[in-house]
């Protein structure tokens, strides 16, 4: 992986590739290493982790209480908990949209369960495949190809969580 790293970086110095190009190849070479493998590739099969499915989403918002209101007024979501600082409202099945009080409104991050989540092994394979996991606690965050924020989880049985 560090010699196509470097073939990428020299291709974008010399005016043959754009940095856009050269981040979304290395966010592929990186997604394609497979505990650790450099060696492994997407056409190898597996990938770092395998989606069981979007667990839940997260919102910043200005005013929690207007949006949860919307949320369960349009969309029929249910209030999980409500606190100060966030609400957790069902979405159907094992999925939940989070909202959390904010300056600034927004996508604050998604998640996807995977199976077996262990927040120690998840940082650990995450790194093997040139991220830059975030452990916080029992979770675990790192930024997609376009900085947004994902986390990865196991089934809802911690979630959701008050203030």
């Amino acid at each position: 992986m560090h010699d196509i790293a470097e073939r990428l970086v020299r291709d974008v110095e010399e005016g043959r590739l754009s940095r856009r190009d050269a981040v979304a190849g290395l966010v592929a070479v990186a997604a394609a290493t497979f505990a650790g493998n450099p060696g492994a590739t997407a056409a190898e099969g597996a990938p770092t982790f395998q989606s069981k499915g979007l667990n839940h989403i997260a919102l910043n918002v200005k005013d929690l209480e207007r949006c949860s209101a919307f949320y369960k007024e349009h969309l029929g979501l249910k209030v999980l908990q409500q606190g100060e600082h966030n609400a957790f409202l069902a979405a159907g099945g094992n999925n939940f949209v989070g909202l959390f009080r904010s300056e600034r409104s927004g996508m604050n991050h998604y998640a996807f369960t995977i199976d077996d989540y262990d927040p120690g092994n998840v940082v650990d394979k995450l790194k093997g495949a040139g991220l830059k996991p975030e452990r916080h606690e029992d979770r675990v965050y790192f930024d997609d190809a376009e900085g947004n924020t994902v986390q990865l989880t196991g089934e809802w049985n911690d979630y959701p969580r008050s203030d």
